[in-house]
């Protein structure tokens, strides 16, 4: 179901210049707190679909008045700032489906990264006031900061269940003409087939956390909540993306974590090699989620694929194939693991929502991993055990020299 696009309403012209139609109203169409004036704007999807809006963020204060990119949804209901700030969103412009945005402020401490790579957001309802006590400022605020545009007002309850029907698809969005964001949505990329890692990693190699054991951890676009939980239990080492295997094994680490991170792993065939030279070690353990499952999976022999609307929420439920548990869990990711295509791995998890794996262990390496993040960064803490299970595989395969006791 596509609903009615823009170009229906009568009196639609076809060259409406939403620059020059500036009025003031509740942000969103709905907030009574506000009469925020902000300059209209249009969202127009790859196959002609349009929403009419008003511009927020980096939009609404002279930034660049085309942003195209594509166009998911995610289904949180809290922790817009740690899916904003989420590396794994580059190349993608966000839509929530919760309908409020903004009502508990952002901080500092919910970040997980300090640069913001997604293209843009678009909400329904960007909340005009914010009110808690860890709030630093307002999430407007923070997008004009961080340079991040954004639109209000969107029916994001259409937008959804037009890409659930078509699947997601290239987009632009602005305060430029119609003719030029239609021009500009036929002409964007999805994010098939394009290297986005190396627009995230980090430049150098640093240090996080002070536990007992020794991890190297590739930042694919690692975020800062699974830096947090695993230096509580070791002593991590965050490496560039295009860091050779051989330099890592160097290190003795005690374990290798491969983390999230955007796009096609596909498009990093590079990565997939450096991954399959550390499991050609068999001694060290890996642990891999998200992008890292990917990677993982291809190293391993698998293929990969590119979901019709992908994941993107806090409430997936997933079922533990080894206990039976259904686990609700927190996800971002476009591309999963062909059923079917690894000989050598078992899978360990399933999607109940539509049968993708979500998780795999290797038969002969020490090696296991993930396609969701159980870091819970947001979303639920139910998956938080496979820290652990990285923890006793590190300690099953054996101690590395110098490694201080736990």
């Amino acid at each position: 179901m596509t609903g009615t696009s823009a170009t229906d309403a009568p009196g639609h012209e076809e060259d409406h210049d939403p620059e020059a139609d500036v009025r003031a109203r509740p942000p969103g169409g709905g907030s009574r707190a506000s009469t925020v004036a902000r300059p209209s704007a249009l969202l127009v999807l790859a196959d002609g679909e349009v929403f009419e809006g008003e511009a927020i963020g980096s939009l609404a204060v002279g930034g660049p008045a085309v942003v195209a990119g594509e166009a998911v949804f995610n289904t949180v209901l809290s922790g817009y700032q740690e899916v904003l700030t989420d590396p794994s969103y580059a190349g993608q412009v966000i839509s929530f489906t919760s309908t409020h945005i903004g009502n508990y402020g952002v901080n500092a401490t919910d970040a997980e990264a300090p640069v913001v790579h997604c293209r843009g957001i678009l909400v329904r309802d960007l909340s005009a006031r914010f009110s808690n006590w860890r709030a630093e400022g307002s999430l407007d605020d923070y997008l004009v900061s961080r340079g991040v545009p954004g639109m209000t007002g969107i029916d994001t309850r259409r937008l959804t269940r037009h890409l659930r029907s078509a699947g997601s698809m290239p987009c632009a969005f602005g305060t430029a003409p119609e003719r030029d964001l239609a021009d500009a949505a036929r002409s964007a990329t999805t994010t098939e087939g394009i290297d986005l890692v190396t627009e995230v990693t980090t430049a150098g190699s640093y240090t996080r956390g002070d536990g007992p054991y020794r991890v190297v951890a590739y930042d694919f676009g690692i975020k800062e909540t699974m830096l947090r939980l695993l230096g509580e239990m070791a002593t991590v080492t965050v490496v560039p993306a295009s860091t050779a295997a051989d330099e890592v094994l160097a290190m003795e680490p005690d374990g290798v974590f491969l983390s999230n991170g955007p796009g096609d792993p596909a498009a990093v065939p590079w990565a997939t090699a450096t991954v399959a030279r550390l499991l050609a070690e068999a001694s060290v353990p890996v642990f891999g989620i998200c992008l890292g499952h990917q990677l993982l999976a291809s190293a391993l022999g698998g293929r990969t694929y590119k979901l019709p609307f992908g994941h993107h929420g806090g409430n997936h439920p997933v079922r533990n194939v080894g206990s039976g548990r259904v686990e609700i869990t927190s996800q971002n990711h476009n591309f999963a693991v062909e059923e079917g295509s690894l000989a050598s791995a078992e899978v360990t998890h399933v999607n109940l929502n539509d049968g993708v794996i979500e998780g795999i262990r290797s038969g002969e390496v020490p090696a296991f991993s993930v396609q969701y993040h159980p870091e819970a960064g947001p979303g639920p803490h139910d998956a938080r055990y496979l820290f652990a299970e990285f923890r006793d595989l590190m300690d099953r395969v054996g101690r590395r020299p110098g490694r201080r006791h736990s």
